[in-house]
């Protein structure tokens, strides 16, 4: 009877111990609070950015990055970049968050194909997109006898060709965009398996 009477009290107090420990643990992680930009998705919301008339991105974009502000959700309690922890009731501003953007210059997607498509024979779209040499010759050989200017007109429309200053064409913000893909050292690749 002794023996089970110090095995009752060894486990409870094993039990004891263990929920202190928790207990202790618990409190600790809710001391910890992370900054705001450390949330996750669904606890903050990010406002859309202000678009410039002009060039259709973002008015604070710079070096293909524009940023964006980001509202925490309400009863979400972060720390600001400043130190302070703070609870936020859902209209505050917590932190920025970045997006890309793109280097325009004032070259039209909307203009480009429409000269390659009616005037592209005379050139007219090369001399736009700033390739003078190409435009003189298309206009010479009335666009490589019509087999050039499908071809332009097929490299404009996809996007292929742009401005020669390297710039995006002015694409309406929400409009039809490509994006190109590309492969990089960081790209991720899948092993193929050996049959």
């Amino acid at each position: 009877m002794a023996l089970w009477r110090l095995l009752c009290l060894s486990s409870g107090t094993l039990f004891l111990l263990v929920f202190c420990l928790y207990s202790h643990l618990r409190l600790l992680r809710a001391e910890q609070v992370d900054t705001c930009d450390h949330l996750r998705l669904g606890q903050y919301l990010c406002k859309d950015p202000k678009i410039d008339e002009a060039t259709q991105e973002p008015e604070t974009c710079r070096d293909s990055t524009a940023w964006v502000e980001c509202l925490p959700a309400p009863n979400v309690t972060c720390r600001l970049p400043n130190g302070t922890e703070f609870r936020f009731s859902g209209d505050e501003v917590g932190f920025n968050r970045t997006i890309s953007c793109r280097n325009v210059s004032g070259y039209s997607y909307k203009v480009a194909v429409a000269l390659s498509l009616f005037l592209g024979w005379l050139g007219a779209d090369r001399f736009y997109l700033g390739y003078p040499a190409l435009g003189l010759l298309k206009f010479c050989t009335v666009g490589f006898c019509g087999i050039g200017t499908l071809i332009d007109f097929i490299l404009i429309t996809m996007q292929i060709v742009g401005p020669a200053d390297g710039s995006s064409y002015i694409v309406d913000y929400y409009g039809a965009r490509l994006t190109r893909l590309s492969i990089t050292n960081e790209t991720y690749r899948k092993p193929h398996l050996s049959l």
